[in-house]
């Protein structure tokens, strides 16, 4: 018995040491330098890991991290959207146009948004398609386009107001105060993540493929457990579990399973893998194209709903430019290659968390947006930099 598993220990260890070589080192580099901005912030200013900046923290990062994860599944096929800043402000100010000015009810305002929002996405991925036209030409289109219809809709005050204490409102206002909530998600999660785990394992022995040995899939078990649970400490501290979290991490885990563990997902990797190769291997590629340009843009516009829930106002901020850049860079800062083929709707969480978290010690030191946008843009360079190499590393050994 100790000979096959002291054998699996080994191919394991040596898969490791190759991931290593050629760049592969996954969440593992963002997880440290996010630890370290913690680290350097809370040792500044002691009230950065305070229960109510972490709460705070927590629920900033939702809009963002909504339209992150539609651009994650942009780049995964190698290619770019730049129309998802707009896209939210649209969203936000139709949402805002239907309800307040023209009375519709909120949760069907919300839908037309949210559809309005695929629909736009759609096309240009119809567009882009169809015609040869390269996504970034199309969706720069896209990006004038929507925000001219943005600012036509907001009208001359370039803002709309609307109830503090509605349905949109509560996305990112309502907490859930009961500790069940907040630790019974940190078990729920925890416990979800050990079943899939040991799912594989067995499947994987069963068919005789490589697999990792259960005393690591344990140790990380143990470590995430330790993580949720403090995570759930924290928020139980201050207000509870908050609402546009649950839904954002709810987000989460669907595109993940989406992407890894359905056809159409693995679709989409293979595409980003190369247009030639895809098409050898049956993929629709037109239809999958369409398909990630469609859900972009409801992702979009889920998310500027919660950026005009944050205000309890739609506004031109969203289509400003910022929600785009910042989207973007936590794709990329997260761990998605530029280049297609590689990443994770995980990267949302992992890289909108080191820019907000830039962002809140800044604010909290007092120090200008323009030092904040500096370092954003130091550590996206740091990140497209580190991607860059592990493509050429992979080329080099025949896996790129």
């Amino acid at each position: 018995m100790r000979g096959p598993r002291a054998g699996r220990l080994r191919e394991y260890a040596g898969a490791a040491r190759r991931r290593l070589h050629e760049g592969g080192l996954g969440p593992a580099p963002v997880l440290l330098a996010l630890a370290v901005i913690w680290a350097v912030f809370q040792s500044i200013n002691a009230n950065f890991l305070s229960p109510r900046n972490l709460s705070v923290l927590s629920v900033d990062i939702v809009g963002t991290g909504m339209v992150a994860v539609g651009v994650v599944f942009v780049l995964l096929i190698g290619e770019i959207d730049l129309s998802v800043g707009s896209l939210a402000g649209l969203s936000g100010a139709l949402f805002a146009t239907l309800n307040v000015n023209q009375g519709m009810p909120e949760w069907l305002a919300v839908l037309v948004a949210v559809a309005a929002g695929a629909g736009a996405g759609a096309f240009h991925g119809f567009v882009f398609t169809r015609t040869g036209v390269p996504a970034f030409v199309v969706t720069l289109a896209g990006l004038l386009a929507w925000d001219g219809l943005m600012l036509y809709l907001l009208g001359p005050e370039s803002a709309i107001d609307f109830s503090a204490d509605g349905l949109v409102a509560m996305l990112t206002s309502h907490h859930f105060g009961a500790a069940v909530a907040t630790y019974g998600l940190a078990a729920l999660g925890t416990a979800g993540y050990l079943a899939v785990c040991l799912h594989d394992r067995r499947r994987r022995v069963a068919t005789g493929m490589p697999c990792r040995p259960a005393a690591w899939i344990w140790a990380r078990t143990a470590l995430l457990a330790v993580t949720a649970l403090a995570a759930a400490y924290v928020l139980d501290q201050f207000e509870g579990l908050p609402l546009a979290l649950l839904l954002f991490l709810a987000v989460l885990v669907a595109s993940d399973l989406l992407l890894r563990r359905t056809p159409y997902g693995r679709q989409v990797l293979a595409l980003g893998g190369g247009t030639e190769a895809a098409l050898r291997a049956g993929v629709g590629v037109a239809r999958v194209r369409v398909s990630v340009f469609l859900l972009a843009g409801a992702l979009a516009a889920v998310g500027g709903l919660f950026v005009a829930s944050r205000l309890t106002s739609a506004t031109q901020v969203p289509g400003s430019g910022m929600l785009l850049v910042n989207a973007i860079a936590a794709a990329v800062i997260g761990g998605t290659s530029l280049f297609g083929g590689r990443g994770s709707t995980w990267s949302a969480l992992l890289g909108v968390l080191i820019i907000q978290s830039i962002a809140s010690g800044m604010a909290l030191l007092g120090v200008q947006p323009a030092v904040q946008f500096m370092i954003t843009g130091g550590v996206l360079l740091v990140a497209v930099v580190f991607d860059s190499l592990a493509r050429r590393a992979g080329a080099a050994t025949g896996r790129a």
